[in-house]
């Protein structure tokens, strides 16, 4: 029997992590990507929008929607990590005019519209930016929660932050937006620094990245350059933490990550640390859990899909 491939829209804020999440989604014979909504994080809403563009032109993603979404946070002013991701957002690659048009519908419009087309098959999110789109959705329809599979988020840490030492940038750029997400009785697994860290851009991964000598190699390769520099820089690492694609990865081989359920609150009134995303490990609150939190990566398996994925470019 062939398996039922599932529906996805990739909702992301490119970004070089959410360019390698956009080229992973798009090759998967386990997704449909249905759309790419974009919102305001890594950089302003044009310009991720922008850069979402550029790399579906590169790629020969044609016949995906591409839909703006939200330009601000819910209730918050708006962030930007350009000492990450660079003025453009997308920095490292001299980029032609994309060809790929833009879809003229609203993220939120076109998020409820998925989710309410098929009753037999629920829709799938993969959020990899802040959730603004998605908890704009969920409060605009609230029935969509019961036409949506799974959302699958990159966001959030057990332990230690990257933007503050509590929170991660796309929960501290939105917290409230999390907050609506994580209320929302959806099945959520959650791919938080913890797992993303371990996913990391290593010369021996450049180099088997190169070796494909295509279009998108190239591409991928000059972008996660510019990344690692970056990354050095700002965070030390040795070699740059590709997020993004992780979330994507949990929807195609769940056996790729170690998980377990827990029970996710959102900080949202601390100046210490707002965005922080709480989660009970021992469960003792008592709260029911609400998400699937992620605490491992088979590093290998990820990387062999992610450059699977490449190869077909």
């Amino acid at each position: 029997m062939i398996p039922v491939r599932r529906r996805v829209v990739l909702d992301c804020d490119p970004g070089h992590d959410d360019a390698m999440a956009i080229l992973l989604a798009a090759a998967s014979p386990a997704i449909d990507l249905e759309a790419i909504t974009t919102v305001a994080g890594n950089q302003t809403l044009e310009k991720v929008t922008l850069n979402a563009r550029r790399v579906c032109t590169v790629a020969g993603i044609e016949t995906v929607p591409i839909a703006a979404g939200c330009e601000s946070p819910m209730r918050r002013n708006r962030i930007v990590a350009g000492a990450i991701h660079g003025d453009s957002g997308l920095d490292g690659v001299e980029w032609d005019e994309p060809t790929v048009s833009l879809d003229q519908r609203h993220a939120v419009e076109l998020l409820v519209e998925l989710a309410m087309r098929h009753e037999a098959r629920p829709l799938t999110i993969v959020a990899v930016g802040p959730l603004t789109n998605v908890a704009t959705a969920l409060q605009r329809e609230p029935r969509i929660a019961g036409r949506i599979d799974r959302i699958s988020i990159m966001g959030g840490a057990i332990g230690l932050g990257n933007w503050t030492p509590s929170a991660e940038f796309n929960f501290y750029a939105d917290p409230e937006a999390a907050e609506v997400v994580f209320a929302s009785g959806v099945p959520i697994t959650l791919v938080p620094l913890e797992v993303t860290h371990q996913a990391l851009a290593t010369e021996r991964i450049l180099a088997r990245i190169a070796a494909l000598d295509s279009a998108v190699a190239r591409m991928s390769d000059a972008l996660l350059r510019y990344f690692s520099e970056t990354y050095e820089r700002v965070f030390g690492f040795s070699a740059p933490a590709v997020h993004d694609p992780c979330a994507v990865a949990a929807i195609i081989d769940p056996t790729i990550f170690d998980a377990r359920p827990m029970n996710v609150a959102i900080d949202v009134a601390s100046q210490l640390s707002l965005g922080r995303t709480v989660c009970d490990v021992y469960g003792t609150t008592g709260r029911a859990p609400n998400a699937d939190v992620g605490t491992g990566l088979q590093v290998d398996r990820f990387w062999d899909l992610m450059l699977e994925a490449l190869a077909t470019y």
